[in-house]
């Protein structure tokens, strides 16, 4: 996949899916959901120690799977792959070797729930899942927001159905089966669960650092390795 900084919402939705190897979406990710109260999670990194405040109460599958990979260490040594000043920083799939880590079974797309839950955006300092083109494939890999990304957040539909009105991208829509809005894949968005609470300074320098290619990556990969040491749950 060509990656390159755009400013075109088109083109930079499509850099924005998780960097993996193709994934038979087998199952989604079952299980109780993990309770109601915010988690908190502290990241290690080489540029110093973020803290993460994660809502299960908004996205509560979301945040059962992004703490399980905490517990099972899934995040220790793995690198911020992609960094793109001005858009946001993505990790949790590669080592420092750039080997892709081993996953579970994608997690269900919790994205309009939460905002119906009154849950973020995509707005700087929110934490979001990255995924495939596919908007039920996120499994591992996460990313901070370093600017408010309006257009990576998920379209609430209007009600009715048909729904009489619908309007995206300059467009209007009318009449449309509401079917076909809920699956369409580029309504979706991307699914917001949390956000930096302590060290957006250290997501800052993170975003400011030079990049360039780097393993399978031809760019937008930190020249100096930046590394997340060790993810912790804090409560």
């Amino acid at each position: 996949m060509t990656m390159f900084v755009s400013q075109n919402p088109s083109l930079a939705r499509r850099l924005l899916v998780r960097t993996a190897l193709p994934l038979a979406v087998t199952c989604l990710l079952a299980g109780p959901a993990v309770a109601s109260e915010t988690v908190r999670v502290k990241l290690a990194t080489t540029a110093g120690d973020i803290t993460l405040e994660l809502y299960p109460a908004q996205a509560p599958k979301t945040v059962e799977n992004f703490v399980q990979y905490v517990k099972d260490k899934h995040y220790d040594g793995t690198i911020f792959h992609r960094v793109i000043d001005n858009f946001m920083v993505q990790g949790g799939g590669f080592d420092a070797s750039y080997v892709q880590k081993k996953t579970r079974a994608p997690v269900v797309h919790e994205g309009r729930e939460a905002l119906a839950k009154g849950g973020l955006r995509n707005v700087v300092g929110t934490v979001a899942m990255a995924r495939t083109n596919d908007p039920q494939s996120a499994t591992a890999q996460f990313f901070i927001n370093v600017k408010d990304n309006a257009f990576l957040d998920p379209v609430v539909i209007p009600p009715g159905d048909p729904v009489p009105k619908f309007e995206y991208q300059g467009r209007t829509y009318e009449n449309t089966p509401r079917a076909a809005l809920m699956s369409a894949p580029q309504l979706f968005g991307y699914t917001v669960f949390g956000k930096v609470i302590a060290g957006m300074d250290v997501v800052n320098k993170i975003k400011a650092t030079p990049t360039g290619a780097g393993g399978p990556f031809p760019s937008d990969v930190p020249k100096t390795p930046i590394l997340i040491n060790k993810a912790t749950l804090e409560n």
